[in-house]
């Protein structure tokens, strides 16, 4: 039986995007474009005739804007949203609150436009096909549920936050990796509003182009007991202290002289990642062996898988958030069935499962005394 073509509702005000949108999609045998659209006003009218599976959404457009025609998207009936940003620091904070309103993915149009044709052809056919049929309603009431909880502590955005400094000593030459991709903005705010001091330094590869990280650790910085900040060359792992890869750079870390350190560095493209989960897993595992806990969280793709096996070969142990609670069931997925996940979560229960994981691991004394 012949799979009916994934429809695509493409929306830009720029002609010449919406062309070359319509064009590599046209050149997938599975695809076809089912409408266009140069303003909000004007996608929710094909939309509502067109009937697509997925729809492309600009976000800065005249009349009406990418975040209330998503809104107004998924009201009407949700649908696997994939926004299109430039790569500005405005546009990565737009971006970030649509993956909180629902939107499922985003791609990232760069600033120079000889090289958008490019990322199109290489990441636009790979999203649609990643996101079509994923079940919007289930994503939709987590995301709802989230926002109204958060709420409240994105208005207390001005009030100073003061980061624990104390840890005990178990805590000091541990470290917990963080590997997370598709998802992950929105996963990540849940997980990091609801950890708390004591915490072993942090590292995280979330997969996201430059100009991004910066907004996404500020965000998570408000929401988080923790301190959260992009990684910059050199800086210290430090207890209850996080730091996130910057985009388009690799993150490992380094022993220096019995102070681990972050490296920042360019290279290849691993696993069609850069920064790649696996290169900081994997010099996570040789800096802190047998004293590393990975957590492989929502996204698609096999990347991190290998990292996981090297922090389990190691003597370390991996969490896996699991099905229920993913938006893209994949990297996740391959990493629990080549069995290089020790345990999954739910990331509801995401906080107590890593706090009592890191007292059966590594702190003795914490466990004996909280019981």
């Amino acid at each position: 039986m012949t799979r009916r073509p994934i429809r695509v509702l493409v929306v830009d005000d720029s002609a010449v995007v919406r062309t070359m949108i319509c064009d590599t999609i046209a050149r997938a045998p599975d695809m076809q474009v089912v409408g266009t659209a140069a303003d909000g006003r004007e996608a929710l009218k094909v939309f509502a005739s067109a009937h697509p599976d997925v729809v492309t959404l600009d976000i800065q457009m005249p009349l009406m804007d990418g975040l209330e025609a998503l809104d107004s998207m998924l009201a009407i009936r949700p649908v696997p949203v994939i926004m299109v940003s430039g790569l500005t620091q405005l546009g990565a904070a737009i971006t970030l609150e649509a993956l909180d309103r629902g939107a499922i993915e985003y791609l990232a149009k760069p600033e120079r436009g000889s090289e958008t044709e490019a990322v199109l052809c290489d990441e636009l056919i790979r999203k649609i096909h990643c996101v079509a049929g994923v079940d919007v309603r289930r994503i939709l009431r987590i995301r709802q549920d989230r926002r109204r909880r958060l709420r409240p502590l994105f208005e207390k955005r001005h009030v100073p936050k003061t980061v624990a400094t104390s840890c005990p000593a178990e805590y000091l030459d541990k470290c917990m990796a963080i590997g997370i991709s598709t998802g992950g903005p929105p996963a990540l705010a849940r997980l990091f509003e609801s950890l708390a001091p004591p915490m072993p330094p942090i590292v995280v590869v979330q997969h996201m182009p430059p100009h991004f990280i910066k907004p996404l650790a500020a965000r998570l910085d408000l929401l988080s007991k923790l301190s959260v900040k992009e990684a910059a060359h050199g800086d210290t792992l430090r207890p209850n202290h996080v730091l996130i890869a910057p985009g388009a750079k690799h993150l490992r870390l380094r022993d220096c002289d019995g102070q681990p350190k972050v490296f920042i560095r360019d290279g290849d493209v691993v696993k069609g990642h850069k920064p790649s989960i696996d290169v900081m897993m994997k010099s996570a595992a040789d800096v802190f062996p047998g004293r590393c806990l990975g957590v492989i969280m929502t996204g698609m793709g096999a990347d991190g898988v290998d990292g996981c096996g090297a922090i389990r070969a190691t003597g370390g142990y991996v969490l896996g958030q699991d099905e229920a609670s993913s938006d893209l069931y994949g990297m996740n997925k391959v990493a629990h069935q080549q069995g290089n996940v020790d345990q999954q979560f739910s990331l509801n229960d995401a906080s107590r499962v890593i706090t009592r994981q890191l007292q059966l691991l590594w702190s003795p004394r914490l466990l004996t005394v909280g019981h």
